[in-house]
């Protein structure tokens, strides 16, 4: 019901772990992003992504729905936030390949996603 808000994105992804990041630039501009990590199986390679910047969000019983600045739409079960060890690994260069122009923070498991700010829906 509430995903009909978000339909006809570009495209949707469901990861298996999630993280809400807040990125703050030198201006004291900020914006939240979707950090989003899937399981790459037997044969496959874990993977991730980093969301072009969340405009929206709706929720229901299992699950967040951000939309992105892109026009994409993240599916990310609430009982899956966290990251993977691969995921760990590739946000802890992030943040440390970022810090001269941006910090980058994670946000707590327990952050009320739905009464953040985040800004105007393109």
């Amino acid at each position: 019901m509430l995903r009909n808000i978000l339909a006809l994105s570009m495209s949707d992804y469901r990861p298996d772990k999630w993280l809400m990041v807040q990125l703050t630039n030198k201006d004291n501009e900020s914006h939240y992003r979707i950090f989003a990590c899937w399981y790459g199986g037997f044969l496959g390679s874990d993977s991730w992504k980093l969301n072009s910047g969340v405009t929206k969000i709706t929720e229901d019983e299992h699950s967040y729905y951000f939309k992105g600045s892109s026009g994409s739409v993240y599916d990310c079960n609430k009982r899956s936030y966290g990251m993977s060890g691969y995921g760990d690994g590739v946000l802890k260069k992030l943040i440390e390949k970022s810090k001269d122009t941006v910090s980058i923070e994670i946000l707590p498991e327990e952050t009320n996603f739905i009464e953040l700010n985040y800004g105007k829906e393109d």
